[in-house]
């Protein structure tokens, strides 16, 4: 995916109960963080953070999302523990995931394996994408996100 297309139609199953689609935020700026895995550090720093500065993005007109492959049960048990007040995404069968390019082959520890990158997209109210962080560092993101919302 770059910066210009039309991010993919998708419905996918929510913290609580239900599904969300693209199609739920026609209209509306959308940021959406993929983020590697529930109640982790730098997961839970950048969840919190994003829930932090929640007043700011919707003066702004834009909601946030979080996404990752972890279960509805994992999310509803994050959410719980941080007082977290976005939407998380449960991709399981990493369909989406696969599809924007964020499922990657990693590297720790001189082990191989396949997870997430850290990846945020702005998306516009019309469903195209008008900008794409990759390979995120927490420190600092989510003020960036901001910065670029605003300037929409």
């Amino acid at each position: 995916m770059q910066v210009g297309d039309h991010f993919p139609d998708f419905t996918l199953p929510r913290d609580g109960e239900g599904a969300m689609s693209l199609a739920d935020f026609k209209g509306q700026k959308l940021v959406l963080f993929l983020y590697p895995k529930d109640d982790t550090s730098g997961c839970t720093l950048e969840s919190i953070e994003f829930t932090e500065c929640s007043d700011k993005f919707t003066t702004v007109g834009a909601v946030v999302v979080g996404l990752s492959k972890d279960s509805v049960t994992s999310h509803d048990k994050f959410i719980k523990k941080h007082n977290l007040n976005m939407p998380l995404l449960s991709d399981e069968t990493g369909e989406l995931l696969e599809t924007l390019g964020c499922w990657v082959e990693k590297n720790m520890y001189g082990r191989t394996f396949m997870g997430i990158e850290r990846t945020t997209f702005l998306i516009d109210e019309t469903g195209i994408i008008r900008q794409i962080w990759n390979k995120v560092r927490v420190k600092g993101h989510v003020e960036s996100v901001l910065k670029a919302v605003k300037s929409l």
